[in-house]
């Protein structure tokens, strides 16, 4: 009789009643054998990871192929796609809240408020790293690793290019910003142009020290998910391990 699972994967057992851990994994779609649903997103990619888990953690063996390469372009690309969100996103409002709101429009001495208004930009990486560590607790079996190692590559891959890519731009405009053309540019502001220019000089000397915390930020967040899942893998490697030294030494 077959049972069938919420994530599509129906498993062969011999009775209604008992479950057996090791009959085989049949997908539901066209492709037998293989993994053929595509993530569209980060929260649908980790809801399939975690029925993966559910799967394994029963002491079901499931081959690492069952995740085909299209599968694991798939979580690849779910990974990429929000680290590029993610990188965007930072790009965008970070100079805006740097270099204006929080300097002329936000301007406390309230330290926590100040923190609070900084982290603004960075607050989908902030998120979305929680989300993808508390992952690490599901990294367990051939299936499961090679999902979150695809997912985890795919980001991480994306935010360091992006890290280099911010502090490449913001070089370029701290060593290009020379007097003669930042005058050039802020006059044609009119009443407003020595204004524009001497707020402008005030920060000049801050872009490049600012855009170099902002990429060391995005590589924190690239590298932390991955750090995770490495310590925690290595926690429970530990663990296990000193359970077998403690049988054995009791036999």
């Amino acid at each position: 009789m077959a049972q069938e699972s919420s994530g599509g994967h129906r498993a062969i057992n011999n009775s209604s009643a008992d479950y057996n851990t090791n009959a085989p994994i049949i997908t539901t779609g066209g492709n037998v054998g293989g993994y053929t649903v595509q993530p569209k997103t980060l929260l649908s990619a980790i809801s399939e990871i975690q029925q993966f888990y559910v799967i394994e953690s029963k002491g079901q063996e499931i081959p690492g192929e069952f995740l085909t390469i299209e599968g694991m372009i798939g979580f690849f690309k779910v990974g990429s796609s929000s680290g590029f969100s993610e990188g965007m996103f930072v790009f965008m409002l970070f100079p805006v809240f740097k270099f204006y709101l929080t300097p002329f429009v936000l301007n406390t001495d309230d330290f926590i408020l100040k923190l609070l208004i900084n982290a603004i930009p960075f607050m989908s990486i902030i998120i979305n790293g929680m989300i993808c560590s508390y992952v690490s607790r599901f990294y367990i079996g051939n299936l499961t690793r090679k999902a979150i190692n695809a997912l985890f590559m795919g980001r991480s891959l994306v935010l360091m290019i992006k890290s280099l890519f911010i502090y490449i731009i913001y070089y370029f405009i701290a060593h290009l910003s020379t007097p003669d053309r930042v005058w050039s540019i802020a006059h044609h502001f009119g009443a407003n142009a020595e204004v524009i220019y001497a707020h402008y000089m005030n920060i000049l000397p801050h872009i490049l020290p600012t855009a170099t915390k902002c990429s060391v930020y995005v590589l924190i967040a690239a590298v932390v998910p991955y750090g995770s899942v490495y310590l925690l893998d290595v926690y429970r490697t530990m663990r296990i391990k000193r359970n077998q030294m403690r049988i054995m030494g009791k036999s």
